[in-house]
């Protein structure tokens, strides 16, 4: 089986000179390419340089993550393709168990390793940790991760199973799979992308696993950190395309009470002093109503749309029901 490791990169030397080299010494069963979005430093100087056997693909332009993968993965030809984000450590032998997952089960499109944190390693990250999935009105929530509670790991999430959305840290994903989908959304630039292709994925009927017995740290917000208003824009504008392009049923009132729940957020940003983000929150609503009638082209096309929630609330269960832990969700 074929893989490609894909690092998408722009302006990061530091990072690569950190956390390429365990890719290089981990990944004899791929091949590592870095797809460089037009990086204004010394970053492809440096990789031809230093890495001469990871292989290069510079892109024409910064589209993100979304683009930035799409661009690339056109000029890859792989079984499988390994997005991987350049802030990630990966251990021995972390591609063997995944790509025994894929061999077992051709129906497997896409999977997650476990991602626990760089900084703190004991823990999982708040990127993916343990498997994704989504609440009713499209909020993120993980195994091992919900809202800012990160769990421990003890080897509670040791195990190999399906779950609703890999994250986008590291996500392989079947080329066919990946091509059938075309790709990821451009329009999202970058957060939650992954998760809106996912989704599709799911409504075509494939299947997303985690496996917990391949492990990778990820330090997370290397690129764009959580206090940083564009990332609060992204999430919060980006969660309502995914919610408008997949919905299964009541689409307008489930973003009807999601906008009422952006706003409380909003409300939240600004007795914590910080209005800066609750400023971003109506940006994001804004460009939402801009792109509305794509969105719903895009909704036409889908001939099928599943069940995506099981929990109705998580802000309910979290902060109402206080609720921490993802064990704690099924009590």
């Amino acid at each position: 089986m074929k893989v490609a490791v894909v690092i998408l990169n722009w302006n990061g030397k530091t990072l690569l000179q950190q956390f390429l080299p365990s890719v290089v010494k981990f990944s004899k069963e791929a091949t590592i390419y870095v797809a460089d979005n037009a990086s204004t430093d010394d970053s492809v100087p440096f990789l031809e340089e230093t890495f001469p056997s990871v292989k290069i693909i510079q892109n024409e332009s910064n589209g993100g993550y979304a683009q930035g993968y799409n661009d690339a993965l056109k000029n890859i030809s792989a079984d499988i393709f390994c997005l991987l984000n350049s802030d990630i450590e990966v251990t021995e032998n972390w591609l063997t168990p995944i790509i025994e997952t894929f061999k077992a089960d051709e129906n497997t499109a896409i999977i997650q390793p476990k991602i626990l944190d760089f900084k703190q390693k004991t823990h999982f990250e708040y990127a993916g940790a343990a498997g994704g999935y989504i609440d009713k009105f499209g909020f993120p929530y993980c195994r091992g991760r919900i809202f800012d509670t990160l769990e421990k790991d003890l080897g509670q999430y040791n195990d190999t199973t399906d779950i609703f959305w890999a994250s986008g840290a590291c996500l392989f994903i079947r080329q066919q799979t990946f091509n059938k989908l075309k790709g990821l959304d451009n329009h999202f630039f970058a957060h939650m992308e992954e998760i809106d292709l996912c989704w599709r994925a799911k409504n075509l009927g494939y299947t997303i696993k985690y496996v917990g017995n391949s492990t990778v740290f990820h330090v997370g917000g290397a690129t764009l950190n959580a206090v940083n208003p564009k990332k609060t824009f992204l999430n919060f504008r980006n969660s309502l395309f995914t919610l408008t392009k997949n919905v299964n049923k009541y689409l307008f009132g489930i973003i009807l009470a999601r906008l009422c729940l952006d706003g409380i957020a909003g409300i939240k940003f600004l007795a914590e002093l910080k209005p800066k983000h609750t400023f971003a929150i109506i940006r994001a609503h804004f460009s939402y109503y801009k792109h509305i009638n794509r969105l719903l082209n895009q909704r036409k096309q889908t001939k099928q749309r599943i069940k995506y929630y099981n929990r109705t609330s998580i802000v309910f269960d979290y902060f109402i029901l206080k609720k921490k832990t993802f064990k704690s969700l099924k009590s």
